[in-house]
């Protein structure tokens, strides 16, 4: 089954996490705290890659990940994505294949992340992350099938309006394409 990943994303002022916390642990219940260390492959690496994939490592296992962009289903404040993932267990080995491909090393992240399940909807997860050299974000994902596209949106802007949060502060701008961004404009 292919998934859907529905979500939005909104950048927050450092001055306002703990509010925000607040706010969500009204609506969901807690379910860990994880650092997250993702490492970037990409076959372009002059400008902005159009194929990636990475692999996350959150100290219990290694998580390939990759998505394709669904941008007929995007709206101004939620994009939708297929995405796949699996476990590797030899980093080595699969990434030999991957640089047989073309792949290349392009870009780290580190993420610290809070996450929570929605009480109304536990196919919903609220994120608190801080991103190295980015700052914080909220996140709300709705993991779907493809015919749960409309409801998967429809409750996302029933969180947001529970959490007070107003679309002018939504930045669906990936992590990645923030980062590379900051390291160009350094030069």
């Amino acid at each position: 089954m292919v998934r859907l990943e529905v979500e939005t994303k909104i950048k927050v002022n450092p001055k306002n996490v703990n509010e925000l916390r607040e706010r969500i642990k009204k609506i969901a219940r807690f379910r860990n705290k994880t650092n997250k260390y993702d490492s970037y492959f990409a076959i372009k690496i002059n400008g902005y890659p159009k194929k990636a994939f990475r692999i996350r490592d959150d100290g219990k296992k290694l998580v390939v990940n990759f998505k394709k962009w669904l941008k007929n289903y995007w709206t101004k404040d939620i994009v939708v994505k297929e995405e796949y993932e699996f476990t590797i267990n030899n980093k080595d080995i699969f990434l030999a294949l991957m640089k047989d491909l073309g792949f290349r090393e392009w870009m780290e992240k580190i993420k610290k992340s809070e996450s929570y399940i929605y009480k109304k909807n536990t196919k919903v997860n609220i994120e608190i992350n801080e991103v190295k050299n980015l700052g914080y974000f909220i996140e709300i994902e709705y993991i779907a099938r493809k015919e749960e596209v409309k409801k998967a949106m429809y409750t996302i802007r029933s969180i947001l309006k529970e959490l007070g949060i107003k679309s002018n502060e939504i930045n669906n701008k990936g992590y990645t394409k923030m980062l590379w961004k900051k390291r160009k404009n350094r030069g």
